[in-house]
C-alpha cells in the first residue's frame, strides 16, 4: 500500500513548495515516455504504465474529480482496475487493440462508479502503444485533448467519448494514430491549459508552443512544459494538480 501511495503522489504536505517531479522512465524500444509533475498534489490527477506484452506498452492519465483527500479510494481501485485488467486484456499476440481499449474504458468506467459510490467524473486519456509499429492506439473519455507532433504538422486528439464516472454505460471509442520516426505525443492534465495568469489561460496553445520549439527527449518535453506553465504564472501552480506525460521516437 506504501509503494501505491507514492505512485497516487500522496505525502507531499501543503508547506513544501512546489516543484517539479520527474516519475520513474520505462524501458520502451525506439522510443521513450516521461511523465513530470508539480509536488503539490490536492487534486484527483493519476498517471500509470505499464508493458503488456513484449512489444506493447499501456500508459494512461486519468483526472478524478474532488480534492485528493476525498478521492483517494477511488483513485486507489482506478489504478488497480487499470493494472489488473491491462494484464488480461493485453497479453494475446493477436488480440484486437482497439477492442481492448473500448473493454478497458469499460471497466475502469464501473469501478470508479463503484468505488465512488456513485456518480464521480473521471476524463481519462490511455494508450496502447505498438513499439514494433510505432502506433498508438487510444481512447480520450472527456480530457484534454492530447497533441501529436511530427516534422510538418501538429494535430490534437480529442475525445472519444464521455468522462468515465457518470454513466453505467458509456460508450466509448478507440482510435488509432501513427507516431512518426522524429514524432512525439504529449497528454497533460487540465491543470497545464486552466493555468492562469492575468485572466489568460495557458491552454492548449502554451503547450503547442512549446512542442513547437522542435525535437526533444519525452524528458525534456513533459518538464519544458511544467517549466513554461511556471513561468507564464510567475510562480509554481497550486491551483490543480498538473502533469505532463509525453511519449517520443527517434531519442
Amino acid at each position: 500500500m506504501k509503494m501505491l501511495l507514492s505512485k497516487l503522489g500522496f505525502g507531499t504536505t501543503m508547506e513544501e513548495a512546489p516543484e517539479i517531479v520527474q516519475g520513474e522512465t520505462p524501458a520502451l524500444q525506439g522510443a521513450d515516455m516521461a511523465v513530470a509533475y508539480f509536488s503539490s498534489r490536492t487534486g484527483g490527477d493519476l498517471h500509470d504504465f505499464l508493458r503488456v506484452s513484449p512489444n506493447r506498452f499501456l500508459f494512461g492519465l486519468l483526472d478524478v474529480a474532488g480534492k485528493r483527500e476525498t478521492s483517494a479510494a477511488v483513485l486507489q481501485a482506478a489504478q488497480a482496475c487499470f493494472r489488473s485488467s491491462a494484464e488480461e486484456l493485453f497479453a494475446d499476440d493477436e488480440l484486437n487493440e482497439s477492442h481492448a481499449m473500448i473493454e478497458l474504458s469499460r471497466r475502469l468506467n464501473l469501478e470508479i462508479m463503484r468505488a465512488a459510490g456513485g456518480v464521480r467524473s473521471c476524463p481519462a486519456f490511455a494508450g496502447c502503444y505498438n513499439e514494433e509499429l510505432g502506433t498508438v492506439c487510444y481512447v480520450n473519455a472527456g480530457h484534454t485533448p492530447a497533441l501529436l507532433r511530427d516534422d510538418t504538422s501538429m494535430v490534437e486528439l480529442p475525445a472519444t467519448g464521455l468522462p468515465l464516472g457518470l454513466f453505467s454505460l458509456a460508450p466509448t471509442d478507440a482510435r488509432i494514430v501513427g507516431v512518426g520516426q522524429r514524432g512525439s505525443l504529449a497528454v497533460v492534465s487540465r491543470g497545464v491549459v486552466e493555468a492562469e495568469s492575468k485572466h489568460a489561460e495557458f491552454g492548449l496553445e502554451g503547450v503547442k508552443s512549446v512542442m513547437q520549439g522542435g525535437p526533444a527527449s519525452a524528458r525534456d518535453l513533459s518538464q519544458s512544459i511544467l517549466r513554461r506553465v511556471q513561468d507564464f504564472m510567475h510562480m509554481a501552480p497550486k491551483h490543480n494538480d498538473v502533469t505532463a506525460l509525453a511519449l517520443t521516437r527517434g531519442y
